[in-house]
């Protein structure tokens, strides 16, 4: 006889269909600017009338930008979600043991209904800030600091700065093979299929429907999907949208994708450049800002579309572009992807074709116009990514008109630079960085170099033609503590 039997069990099960309509409702009102207040009410409600769902799902995200997850009884979260709290010494670059105790603050406008053949039935899933014990912002949570700035800019200059990511991967043969990963052996490529060529039922196409699905469920709004130019690499696309959101449906979708992955016997690999030899994966990230509505990035009669803001803004993410390498390429491994024999995007310049720039300008009109900045690593922390290159832009929409034309001459200087070719110039740069350390905060700074500075030493400094174990078992999403005891 088996367990909890289904016919026993009356948990909520919806199509897909009444999911998604379920999931893009909330959505639409959360980019329609409903508050906090808002959500509380209407979702709590919800829970309480819907009988059929069992569990919440709670994510939250550590400083490097691994999900984190637990989920709480249906009946305790009601009860108790003003007092979630959790042990902040367990989670890399959060709290230590003598002051380990941090708060979770539900962000009720993320929640979403789950699909039961893939999470279980009756289950939802919602995001949440981390607080501190008097419940102010934790400062190292990205997510709620991202946030915060998000809603300032909204308030005071009716600013809505939007991202559409197009995150890379790869599918290996076999399951858990990353953190088995044994250097002479390398990964095994699911199949041979890749860019516009996997067949209707090669194993890479049905691994992307199948994620496809989920996601659309979900509400990301999907816009296409593919495989990469890389044989087993893939690449599904969803709609641009606040850059809390999409930073949100980032994690997800790597979850989604390493479920549907396992689910298959396979593994989903965002390892930057797992394999030598072919082109690396990445997270083009396209970016705009709106104000009442309007695209400000664009001008009909401004250099490749762009409006002055927008230029001002490029300028400023260039400039410190070498300052900001180690947050959009966080990992041993980023580096082995910025090698110029595979399209990588590491001149620190902007053109509307050239595809080794670390930002493009694509070709757009008023609704479409953006940057694309091509440099981003698709194992980077989503949240302190957005929440750095905000920073960096925005110091050069604002600079004064002397001090912005010297350092746009300075950004333009011939030769062009390029991006550090390995993790310890990139930490360098990041240390003497005067200006990671004002809008990082000290601690923060300090915190998540020492993070990177230990999983630098555990790995050979030369890169060389092969990936090694050390890039691979200490990296940030695929280690835990048996691997990182193992050294």
């Amino acid at each position: 006889m088996s367990c909890c039997s289904p016919a026993l069990r009356d948990f909520l099960e919806l199509k897909y269909s009444e999911l998604e309509e379920f999931n893009l409702d909330i959505k639409n009102e959360r980019l329609s600017g409903m508050d906090d207040d808002y959500f509380e009410k209407k979702i709590t409600a919800y829970l309480e009338s819907e009988k059929r769902i069992k569990a919440v799902t709670v994510c939250f995200s550590d400083l490097e930008g691994k999900l984190q997850m637990l989920d709480y009884d249906k009946k305790y979260f009601l009860d108790s979600y003003e007092n979630l709290t959790f042990d902040g010494s367990s989670i890399h670059g959060f709290t230590d043991l003598g002051s380990s105790d941090l708060r979770l603050k539900p962000d009720f406008g993320s929640f979403r209904l789950l699909p039961a053949d893939f999470f279980g039935s009756g289950k939802a899933i919602l995001f949440a800030t981390v607080r501190d014990k008097d419940g102010s912002q934790y400062a190292g949570d990205f997510r709620g600091v991202l946030a915060e700035k998000l809603k300032s800019l909204r308030a005071e200059k009716g600013f809505v700065f939007q991202v559409a990511p197009g995150i890379e991967g790869f599918l290996f043969s076999g399951t858990d093979v990353e953190q088995n990963f044994k250097e002479e052996e390398g990964f095994t490529l699911a199949t041979k299929g890749g860019y516009f060529n996997a067949l209707p039922q090669d194993d890479l196409r049905k691994f992307i429907d199948a994620v496809a699905e989920v996601q659309r469920a979900l509400g990301f709004e999907n816009e296409k999907d593919h495989g990469e130019v890389a044989p087993a690499q893939f690449e599904i696309n969803f709609k641009y949208s606040d850059a809390l959101i999409t930073a949100d449906q980032i994690l997800l979708y790597k979850l989604v994708a390493r479920q549907v992955a396992k689910m298959m016997g396979f593994t989903a690999s965002f390892l930057p450049k797992p394999q030598a030899g072919i082109n690396g994966s990445g997270m083009h990230s396209n970016l705009s800002i709106s104000q009442n509505g309007k695209n400000i990035f664009y001008d009909a009669k401004g250099e490749d579309g762009l409006s002055d803001f927008g230029q001002r803004f490029t300028t400023g993410i260039l400039a410190r572009a070498k300052e900001l390498c180690i947050i959009i390429c966080p990992s041993v491994n980023a580096y082995r992807r910025l090698d110029p024999n595979f399209e990588a995007p590491n001149e620190i310049k902007k053109h509307a074709c050239d595809r080794g720039s670390v930002i493009r300008i694509p070709l757009a009109n008023e609704k479409s116009a953006r940057i694309e900045i091509r440099a981003v690593s698709p194992d980077a922390n989503p949240y302190l990514t957005f929440f750095a290159v905000l920073h960096a832009g925005l110091e050069g929409v604002y600079l004064p008109e002397k001090e912005y034309k010297a350092l746009k001459e300075q950004v333009e200087k011939k030769p062009v630079k390029k991006l550090y070719g390995n993790i310890l110039d990139a930490l360098a740069g990041y240390k003497s960085s005067h200006f990671l350390k004002v809008f990082l905060g000290e601690k923060n700074h300090e915190k998540y170099y020492d993070l990177k500075k230990t999983a630098a030493d555990r790995s050979p400094k030369a890169l060389g033609k092969k990936v090694k174990r050390g890039e691979v078992i200490y990296h940030h999403e695929i280690t835990n503590q048996i691997l990182w005891n193992d050294f």
